[in-house]
């Protein structure tokens, strides 16, 4: 079992950091080999929609998104963490999103399967907000969602932790960090 963590925060070893090591160390407890990727620390040109992807579903622009390709075709399960930022995920994340334009030309234009073969992922949505709002996460859970489907990513629920904002606040939310690490359990135990 192979878990591929994303890290979608600009700020290294803030909260969203640290629900998604304990996420990886939850995985990992249970035989799970893991790996993390900072999208902050990559290379990552926004799609520039020029459709070059439309002849072979693969995106023409080479940057480190070849690599995430190949990370998410390896990967089980896919941890997707990313704060919320004006009612979204970040830009870091967005960008890694959009530039998976060529999986969904794969799958939608292509007819073949988004990440090279047809077996079961999973995903799992992390995400922290400052704010205390009903719908806080509502945005970004729409773009994750479309993301998993478009990618034949089985949706295996979310970890969304509200009115954190302050680096390293997580540390002191009753629980969270033990949610994680279970999650991370519960992720790989199918």
């Amino acid at each position: 079992m192979r878990v591929l963590g994303i890290a979608g925060s600009p700020r290294r070893d803030g909260n969203t950091d640290l629900l998604l090591n304990e996420v990886m160390r939850g995985a990992a407890s249970k035989g799970a080999e893991v790996k993390t990727i900072i999208l902050n620390q990559l290379d990552i040109a926004p799609c520039q929609h020029c459709d070059a992807c439309l002849e072979t579903g693969r995106c023409r622009v080479e940057d480190d998104m070849q690599m995430v390709y190949d990370e998410l075709e390896w990967a089980d399960r896919i941890v997707l963490a990313s704060p919320v930022h004006f009612m979204g995920v970040t830009a870091q994340t967005k960008a890694m999103i959009d530039r998976c334009q060529a999986l969904w030309v794969r799958k939608y234009v292509l007819k073949q399967p988004p990440l090279g073969d047809e077996r079961e992922r999973k995903g799992l949505f992390v995400s922290v907000g400052g704010m205390k709002l009903a719908n806080l996460f509502e945005p970004a859970l729409a773009t994750v969602k479309a993301l998993f489907k478009v990618l034949d990513i089985t949706y295996a629920g979310e970890l969304l932790v509200p009115g954190i904002d302050k680096k390293g606040a997580i540390k002191s939310h009753p629980g969270a960090l033990k949610q994680a690490f279970l999650a991370g359990q519960r992720l790989v135990e199918d």
